[in-house]
């Protein structure tokens, strides 16, 4: 008998892969780095170990939701050439550490920049569109998508809310030839009545939290009266590797990822100890690393092993179990993360333990009883206060005034038009999707670069109340001035269409 048959039920895996519009807006410490460092550290790895995979024969190996705005920036041209400089700085600045004495740190750093920059160099060079599609093609992933620019939805007006999950659908499916059938809502975030948006958009799961469940993760649910099914996170499992108070990358052998050499900006510690001062840590080891990334992979099929033959049990059939995390973490936040996530994807099977997608699990069954979801997202408290709560209260209320002021001067417009699409229409459009970001108010509430959140929110709410005021005053030219000004850099989403706004007696509904 094989060990297949030990371990009953499924496993899924499901990545998050989201970051801010960032090209245009500042470089360093919170702009455009903050996209080439996840770029370099996670995104190109994370290919390259699905890529791996796939190429033994592996399929259906996770869930890998992209949101449009992130694919947005991996395609664009800017980002493009500022990511392949980057990627050679990277290695200009790990020959410069071995220079400087730290030889060991220096050829470290100086093999993973040129690995980076030949694989950049030979399928990142003209976007991230094909990288993603190859792996779609091959049935090596599921993918997931989401709205346009990643609002915080429950707070949304009805009729954005609507577009922005209509448009992302469809901007996946120019960039891949793919329309996503799952989604991972941003931040998790859901109240009731989202359900039937997902049905009408032809959404068939979608993933929540496992406390919005109320821990009770171990089957999809058909959301209140509709057939859209949600699956929560098992935060039993997803914490063994990252939790708020312990998790793997803090494990003493790991990278430190706070602290920097500061003459190169490279990382030349390691944990050592969770008490220990920066300049107090003993130093990078891969080799000490490697054997930690072998001890975690082996506790984590055993968590895993352990927690499905419990829950099987338990309910008296076989169980789902859906370990969710940022894609951010392997790799940028967790240096050896893309090593563990490709031995811990080979190990599971030979363990006995089926792994498969959300599509698989809601395609084999494990799927129980209707759930009434009610508010909830992923964030602190698992309710909406980061978003929501005193500290962002200034946001919540600009957002709510940009939105009325955009759709209120979007329905005149229209009502002036010939049909004819309008580049002015599009940019108010497109500046209103980017102020309801769910991550300023993030940003904020986390005490993480704060200001530049505000800033931000602020900077293309500002380009909304200029372009309206132009409009309503007639001043046509002036307005065409403004919108291609803010275009400069806001020119994310080129399809974005104003004319597909619902109209306005669809608000409410």
């Amino acid at each position: 008998m094989s060990a297949k048959s030990t371990v009953p039920g499924q496993f899924t895996l499901v990545l998050h892969s989201h970051l801010p519009w960032l090209a245009h807006h500042g470089r360093w410490p919170v702009g455009e780095e903050w996209l080439y460092q996840s770029w370099a550290a996670s995104y190109l790895p994370v290919a390259r170990v699905l890529r791996n995979l796939a190429a033994e024969g592996r399929s259906h190996l996770l869930s890998l939701g992209i949101t449009p705005v992130l694919a947005a920036q991996l395609d664009d041209p800017h980002c493009l050439s500022g990511m392949h400089h980057w990627l050679g700085n990277w290695r200009l600045r790990a020959d410069e550490a071995a220079m400087n004495g730290n030889t060991a740190l220096g050829a470290h750093e100086h093999r993973l920049a040129t690995a980076a920059l030949a694989d950049f160099e030979t399928r990142w060079r003209h976007g991230a569109s094909p990288v993603w599609r190859e792996l779609i093609d091959a049935d090596a992933i599921e993918l997931l998508g989401g709205p346009l620019a990643h609002p915080f939805q429950p707070l949304l007006d009805q009729r954005l809310r609507a577009y922005q999950l209509g448009e992302g659908l469809a901007d996946a499916r120019q960039r891949w030839g793919h329309t996503p059938a799952g989604i991972w809502a941003p931040e998790c975030g859901f109240t009731p009545g989202m359900e039937r948006d997902y049905a009408a958009a032809g959404i068939s799961h979608f993933l929540c939290d496992g406390p919005a469940l109320r821990g009770d993760t171990t089957l999809g649910r058909p959301v209140w009266d509709s057939d859209v099914v949600v699956f929560g996170r098992d935060l039993h499992v997803s914490y063994r590797v990252w939790s708020p108070k312990s998790g793997y990358p803090g494990q003493p052998y790991y990278r430190d990822f706070h602290h920097y050499d500061h003459a190169t900006g490279l990382k030349p510690a390691r944990v050592t100890g969770k008490t220990v001062a920066g300049p107090d840590k003993a130093p990078y080891d891969p080799e000490l690393a490697a054997a930690a990334v072998d001890r975690d992979v082996a506790d984590f099929v055993e968590t895993v092993r352990e927690r499905l033959i419990a829950e099987s049990e338990r309910i008296g059939r076989p169980a789902l179990v859906v370990a969710a995390f940022d894609t951010e973490l392997f790799g940028h936040w967790w240096h050896e993360g893309p090593q563990w996530l490709e031995k811990v994807l080979r190990a599971l099977p030979e363990a006995g333990i089926t792994v498969g997608t959300l599509t698989d699990a809601r395609d084999r069954g494990y799927v129980g009883e209707r759930v009434e979801l009610a508010d909830s997202s992923w964030g602190s408290g698992k309710d909406w206060r980061v978003w929501a709560g005193d500290q962002v209260r200034d946001l919540v209320d600009l957002n709510a005034e940009i939105v009325r002021l955009a759709l209120d001067t979007l329905d005149k417009m229209r009502t002036d038009q010939d049909g004819l699409r309008d580049s002015v229409a599009d940019q108010l459009l497109r500046e209103a999707v980017l102020t309801v970001s769910s991550d300023w108010a993030f940003m904020v509430s986390k005490d993480s670069a704060a200001g530049y959140a505000r800033d931000r929110a602020h900077q293309h709410a500002h380009a909304v109340r200029e372009i309206a005021a132009a409009v309503s005053a007639g001043q046509l030219a002036k307005a065409g001035q403004l919108a291609a000004g803010w275009s400069a850099a806001d020119g994310l989403f080129p399809a974005l269409d104003a004319r597909r706004l619902g109209p306005a007696a669809l608000e409410g509904h």
